[in-house]
């Protein structure tokens, strides 16, 4: 192991550090006070320029100046128009009758013969004159004056003042503003009028002269009893029982008496009972809630369906298939089987069908050619429609779609449909019962895009409701007709709280008033809305369902018990739904679904069948079929029975 070993100093060398470490400890003393500030130095040369700086603000504007002196005078300007002309004065009085001439003997001047003239008393003309006022050459009469000749006034070619017209009758007031003229004195009247009968109230129909020949005259001819109505049975047009009113068999309070029969109520009213023969029986039958695969094909079948009765209690349904329009009639009132029949190929597109059954009782049906984008019409030659004659009524244009149609109260059809070129809700009203032609009017023409999703019906008053969608306010209209062929019309907007009224279908509840089935598309729900008054000035609305996603492609009637009845898509399950009104004005519904397999319900139709049930048409989207339900009960609850 090593060791380091430390020296001890010496005395004298410790002593010798400490007194130098005290020497430089005392040679440092304490810091002096500041001294007085010196004089300023020589002040600097001037720095260089800085950049300019911003441009001021603008000055007040100075005095005006002193006026100048005065202009030149401008050009003349062009001279007026020359006033008309003042009215004639009357005519004066005529002046007083001339002193009466001699007896003289005319001679005739130059160029014409002058033989056994008498010298003397003689009234002399010189033709040969200059003509001049100043002699006798001169006219005697005023050529500024227009003269005609017989045959200008009885070919109409001249024109004579009223004034100068003499043996005028009295009625005729001279100035030309007769408010009436005699009966008699007036020229050709046709034989077939009751010339001078001014209390004749009605006149046969066999003595109307110039009847047209579109007219029923068959129709026209019958004279029925004042409790007789006519009747089509299916081949002519007969007499017949009014029938009972609606509700009359129950708020009648008559009943048959045992072992006899209801067979009908007499002129006034009275229960009329018949006895049971030894081989009748009272037959009856439940209508069974029945859905039926109708239709299969060509191709897609059960687009655009339209259904109605016709007059021999079978329905009908107008739809697409295979871009063809056909017609199906069904086989009983069930519709359990039906036979369909092509009316036309229309082409790739959509074909808006709508049916109704004619004055002739013939199917009438307008639909879309969508190869040529026309309005037609097809009038059924049969109650089937195995024939047809077909019309274009409009071809000005993309025309057509959403085509609603109904019969007037002058036997004629009306049609409402959206003219997709200018926008607009027309009307075409037939001018004859098969419709070979119509008179088109625009029944709304507002700025924007209106009249798509057209639903007629005809009002109370005789004239035409039109329910429609306007496309650019998204709001649910109606258009009220004024007249039969509805030339003029007044427009109501009912609703537009949000994407309102597409889908509409439109009825005339038992109130005799409007009742709108009709999409709302911001809350998926259906909704209805009431008139208040025949044109619909004022309305009441009400969502019906609001269970979403339903209150697509509806269809509305009015049921049997008075209430309305309503067919949906419900697009959130795929099924077709119905709603029964629990009132008049639908304020509420309950919706059920009336078939459910698949996807089922779009472009559904609803009618009320012979048999007082509902009947609805509709697409099978699954199986490209168009379907039929016949519902059991007014309220088409499937399978419900009553105790």
């Amino acid at each position: 192991m090593k060791h380091r070993v430390l020296t001890t100093p010496k005395p004298g060398f410790l002593a010798a550090v400490i007194l130098l470490v005290a020497l430089a400890v005392s040679a440092c003393g304490s810091q002096g006070e500041i001294g007085p500030q010196g004089p300023a130095g020589v002040q600097g040369n001037t720095g260089k320029a800085g950049s300019p700086g911003g441009t001021g603000l603008q000055g007040f504007p100075g005095p005006a100046g002193p006026e100048g002196p005065v202009g030149a005078d401008g050009v003349d300007g062009a001279d007026g128009v020359d006033g008309v002309d003042g009215i004639n004065g009357t005519r004066g009085p005529a002046g007083h009758r001339g002193l009466e001439g001699k007896s003289g003997i005319l001679a005739i001047g130059p160029g014409l013969t002058t033989s056994g003239s008498i010298e003397g008393d003689v009234a002399f003309v010189d033709f040969a004159g200059s003509g001049s006022a100043a002699t006798a050459a001169r006219s005697d009469h005023d050529h500024d004056s227009d003269y005609y000749t017989r045959l200008e006034l009885s070919s109409g070619a001249g024109q004579v003042a009223w004034s100068s017209i003499t043996n005028i009758p009295g009625d005729l007031s001279s100035g030309g503003t007769a408010a009436s003229v005699a009966w008699e004195n007036i020229q050709g009247r046709p034989a077939g009028l009751d010339d001078g009968d001014d209390v004749l109230t009605s006149i046969d129909w066999g003595e109307i002269q110039g009847k047209p020949i579109e007219l029923n005259t068959t129709l026209g001819a019958l004279v029925c009893g004042s409790s007789e109505i006519a009747i089509f049975n299916g081949s002519t047009w007969v007499c017949g029982d009014t029938g009972p009113s609606p509700g009359e068999y129950v708020s009648s309070g008559q009943s048959c008496g045992f072992e006899l029969i209801a067979s009908g109520f007499d002129a006034t009213g009275n229960l009329e009972c018949s006895a049971i023969s030894g081989g009748d029986t009272v037959p009856f039958k439940r209508g069974p809630h029945r859905v039926t695969n109708l239709v299969s094909g060509p191709g897609d079948a059960g687009f655009w369906n339209s259904i109605t009765v016709g007059d021999n209690g079978l329905p009908v349904i107008a739809y697409e298939a295979n871009e063809s329009l056909y017609l199906a009639q069904c086989d009983d009132a069930t519709c359990a089987s039906a036979t369909p029949s092509l009316v036309e190929t229309t082409g790739t597109g959509n074909l808006h069908a709508s049916v109704i059954i004619g004055a002739d009782g013939l199917p009438l049906i307008s639909y879309r050619d969508s190869t040529d984008a026309n309005l037609k019409i097809a009038h059924c030659e049969t109650v089937g429609c195995a024939t047809s004659a077909k019309a274009i009524l409009e071809s000005s244009g993309d025309v057509g779609e959403f085509s609603s149609i109904t019969v007037g109260i002058d036997g004629l059809g009306i049609i409402s449909y959206y003219d997709r070129t200018n926008g607009n809700l027309k009307i075409a009203h037939c001018n004859t019962t098969s419709c070979s032609s119509a008179g088109v009017t625009t029944l709304d023409s507002s700025t924007g895009d209106v009249g798509q999703f057209t639903s007629i019906t005809i009002g109370s008053d005789g004239f035409a409701l039109v329910a429609y969608y306007d496309v650019t306010n998204s709001a649910l209209k109606v258009a009220h007709c004024s007249n039969a062929a509805c030339s003029t019309s007044t427009i109501e907007t009912i609703d537009s709280n949000g994407d309102i009224g597409k889908q509409t279908s439109i009825a005339i509840g038992i109130d005799g008033l409007g009742l709108i089935s009709y999409f709302d598309a911001t809350s998926n729900d259906l909704k209805v809305a009431h008139c208040s008054n025949l044109s619909c000035s004022a309305s009441t609305v009400s969502s019906a369902v609001t269970n979403g996603g339903v209150g697509d492609w509806s269809s509305m009637t009015i049921g049997a018990d008075g209430r309305a009845i309503i067919s949906y898509y419900d697009s959130f399950n795929g099924a077709l739904e119905v709603a029964h009104c629990s009132d008049t004005l639908c304020t509420s519904a309950i919706g059920i679904d009336v078939d459910s397999a698949a996807n089922v319900g779009q472009h559904s139709a609803i009618t009320i069948g012979a048999d007082g049930l509902p009947l609805i048409a509709y697409h099978d989207i699954t199986s490209r079929n168009l379907k039929v339900v016949h519902c059991s009960n007014t309220r088409c609850v499937p399978n419900m029975r009553n105790r």
